[in-house]
């Protein structure tokens, strides 16, 4: 059994009296501990399969499994524990608040779960050694690079222990060479921690990070990838 298990997923939307098919019939099972990359022209689903697998959207058809629990059949609470505890989830654009500190914005998850931050400052301390923000702890995104404050976001998404990591275009806002460190930064994750890491990227070398590139096209799975 998989860790996210996507089973003939579909995704549709209304258009002028009829629908627009943005997904069809997608199938995909990821194991606990893989690193996937999706790729596919602007347009093929990309972004709207990764929201579908970390439950921020809803299918048309099919099903979405995470650790073997559906998601079309949870509550909405036990649906946002599942994003909130067993997903972690990275964008483009950061996500972070402006006058929050770095530390601030990492354990902002761990309020929002209305957990104790007292007890994860054991995790905080480690998280910031591993993304390399130790001497940043107390600066605001403002006084950060774009890199740093990606790195920001990682931390972030780590601070509830998720056994999945979901990144769309992690390093699309980033410059190539701080993009690759990032990379570099999520594949050690994914190898030191076991993290399932999945990606949505336009970006070949990023793919090259991770075990396996699924391709969409027009919605559907066209290949898939394995790198030896």
């Amino acid at each position: 059994m998989g860790v996210v298990e996507v089973s003939h997923l579909y995704k549709s939307y209304p258009l002028g009296g009829g629908q627009i098919d943005i997904l069809k019939d997608i199938n995909v099972d990821i194991q606990q501990g893989e690193f996937v990359s999706i790729m596919g022209p602007s347009g093929s689903g990309k972004s709207t399969l990764l929201y579908l697998m970390g439950g921020l959207d809803k299918p048309s058809q099919g099903s979405v499994k995470v650790k073997g629990k559906d998601l079309a059949t949870m509550q909405d609470e036990e649906e946002s524990k599942v994003r909130c505890r067993d997903i972690g989830f990275v964008f483009q654009f950061y996500n972070l608040i402006p006058n929050l500190t770095v530390e601030e914005n990492i354990m902002l998850p761990i309020l929002l779960d209305n957990k104790k931050e007292k007890d994860y400052r054991e995790s905080l301390e480690e998280i910031v050694e591993i993304v390399g923000l130790k001497d940043r702890r107390k600066h605001t995104p403002r006084e950060l690079s774009g890199g740093q404050q990606q790195r920001v976001a990682i931390a972030r998404a780590l601070i509830n222990a998720p056994d999945i990591i979901m990144a769309d275009e992690p390093i699309g806002n980033l410059d190539s060479k701080t993009g690759m460190e990032i990379m570099a930064l999520l594949q050690r994750i994914n190898q030191q921690q076991n993290k399932t890491i999945i990606q949505v990227t336009h970006s070949p070398d990023s793919a090259t990070y991770g075990n396996r590139t699924i391709f969409l096209r027009d919605g559907e799975i066209c290949s898939k990838l394995y790198k030896d």
